[in-house]
């Protein structure tokens, strides 16, 4: 069960990273050559606050996984446990969405 929650996790972290992305693309070549509309959040900041989330969550989903399977260790010992393959894919994906939010940040 833990390793299904954490990949929900991470379904819905990969989809707030990859819309705050696009968003930032699109408006990037809808504008090529025009100045940005002045508002408040404008589409960089709203790709960033998306990635930002979404990375926040990916985190925070991480950390109480390990939580989790360390208290399953604990508790069953620590041959009954497998190593946890979701853990891998969300480092991985944390690795990708901090690719995505230095690249908003510095527009790239």
């Amino acid at each position: 069960a833990y390793e299904r929650t954490l990949m929900a996790w991470i379904r819905t972290a990969a989809s707030l990273i990859t819309f705050g992305f696009t968003i930032y693309k699109f408006f990037e070549f809808e504008l090529k050559g025009r100045p940005a509309p002045q508002h408040v959040i404008g589409p960089r900041g709203l790709a960033l606050m998306l990635i930002s989330v979404g990375l926040f969550s990916l985190v925070l989903s991480g950390l109480q996984h390990r939580r989790s399977l360390r208290g399953l260790r604990r508790e069953y010992g620590q041959d009954t446990v497998p190593t946890s393959t979701s853990g891998v894919v969300a480092g991985l994906f944390s690795v990708l969405g901090l690719l995505a939010f230095i690249a908003v940040l510095l527009r790239l």
